[in-house]
């Protein structure tokens, strides 16, 4: 059986799956304020559940995973649900994005359970930067963290992703171009979203792909974009002296035409978009005890029935704000970005 396609004929290849809602950071372009409403703890999908679910979305053709959070290696025990994941032939790619702070006295154990790639956030290499955007002093155990990745064998398949803030972190590109070269990681540059908890988000503080762009070209040379770019969110180019790396543009060039990509919350709710306001309960499904076939058949009928265009509907917005106010979302925390899975 052929897998699904949406109605602008997108194939569901890739699923975002949050293990948890929780996170050991509180970056302000993600989680700015001081409270939020956490799912409840018995609501989260057992390891048993998720490892089920997962092959329901793969018989319906995804074949490349990436695990999210919050932060995923909060999750207890998280090496034991990614060797059962890892071991499924149908699944061409295993990922796993971190913040970094654990990452330290787990990449051992992640490297055994068999992940096959890692991405680690890294919005700045200054250690006061960094206590300044997180509100925590975790600089050196992210450092720390990447340095272990290398070591246990993460490098070749390793990306750092940087969101760029104008006036917080936008006259550090080389210098994190320079870092992710040191550690045979490509870099990620993010335009800052106005997507779940960013509640402070203003269009005037994105620096945009254009941006970046010009001021790399202005201090390294001429920039080579490349082809190949498929349904990935990353543009990538190619500096002067071979060096590549990545802009995800999401802000101001969106990519839904091309998007492949499913979410589900760490309680088991499936969204079509990161911008969706509305997912589908999976958990509830799981619990009452639906056999494998009615669930296939949801997630068939609400991926057949997608038109999400998020990123290119606000875009379009004159009057662009926040997607959702901090009372809103704790009102409904599965707007959340760090409840969702970014």
């Amino acid at each position: 059986m052929t897998g699904p396609r949406d109605t602008l004929n997108r194939p569901l290849k890739n699923l975002r799956l949050s293990v948890t809602d929780r996170c050991n950071l509180r970056c302000a372009y993600c989680m700015p304020e001081e409270e939020y409403a956490w799912l409840a703890r018995p609501d989260v999908l057992s390891f048993e559940e998720i490892d089920f679910l997962v092959d329901r979305f793969g018989a319906l053709g995804v074949d490349t995973l990436r695990i999210t959070g919050g932060e995923p290696l909060v999750r207890k025990d998280l090496p034991v649900l990614l060797a059962l994941l890892a071991k499924k032939p149908w699944l061409k790619d295993v990922a796993l994005t971190t913040n970094g702070v654990l990452l330290g006295e787990q990449a051992q154990a992640l490297r055994d359970a068999g992940l096959h790639r890692l991405t680690v956030s890294l919005d700045t290499l200054q250690p006061d930067r960094f206590r300044a955007l997180t509100r925590r002093d975790s600089h050196g155990a992210v450092m720390a963290g990447i340095a272990e990745a290398v070591r246990v064998g993460f490098s070749g398949g390793l990306k750092l992703d940087a969101v760029v803030l104008r006036g917080v972190n936008d006259d550090e590109l080389v210098p994190l171009l320079d870092f992710a070269a040191s550690v045979n990681a490509e870099l990620r540059f993010i335009e800052y979203m106005d997507v779940g908890g960013a509640t402070r988000w203003r269009r005037e503080d994105v620096v945009s792909r254009a941006e970046m762009l010009q001021q790399l070209s202005k201090q390294l040379g001429a920039i080579e974009a490349l082809a190949g770019r498929g349904a990935a969110p990353a543009e990538r180019f190619r500096l002067p002296d071979g060096r590549t790396f990545g802009v995800i543009a999401s802000t101001t060039q969106p990519f839904c035409r091309s998007c492949d990509r499913a979410r589900v919350t760490a309680d088991g709710t499936f969204f079509t978009c990161l911008y969706a306001s509305a997912g589908l309960d999976l958990k509830a499904a799981l619990r009452r005890g639906d056999d494998a076939q009615t669930i296939e058949a949801a997630l068939r009928s609400r991926w057949s029935s997608r038109s999400d265009r998020g990123a290119e509907q606000r875009l379009a917005l004159r009057d662009r704000g926040p997607l959702a106010s901090a009372a809103e979302l704790k009102g409904a925390p599965h707007l959340e970005m760090h409840t969702r899975g970014g």
